[in-house]
């Protein structure tokens, strides 16, 4: 599914990165435990979390994951949205929590992460 999709189905906002609209996300996974996102390949991935600090950003960099998504309306400092932008990590901000925006997700066809059960 393209990011653009996504912030359809999610009700989202860009903070970021929306000239990136076009990437094709094929996988999400949702923690605010940045270790279990680093536990799974995370390409082509999006994060959904609540964390709106520099390490969700890092923990992109480091896995591969595509795009992030903070629930519950939750904004980053400008500091995280520049780090983002210098690595061309798409940020969005959607009002659904968790628990409902991995629910619609799923039911739009993304899987989970592989290595998360």
């Amino acid at each position: 599914m393209k990011l653009s999709m996504l912030v359809e189905i999610l009700e989202a906002l860009f903070l970021c990165g929306e000239d990136l609209s076009d990437i094709e996300i094929d996988k999400a996974g949702a923690s605010d435990l940045m270790s279990d996102i680093l536990a799974a390949l995370s390409e082509r991935s999006v994060l959904l979390t609540g964390l709106t600090t520099i390490q969700a950003v890092k923990t992109a960099v480091i896995s591969g994951v595509t795009a992030i998504v903070f629930v519950r309306n939750k904004k980053p400092e400008p500091d995280v949205v520049a780090l983002a932008e210098m690595h061309g990590i798409p940020l969005l901000s959607t009002p659904c929590s968790m628990f409902v925006s991995c629910g619609r997700l799923f039911d739009a066809g993304l899987t989970g992460l592989k290595g998360i059960r």
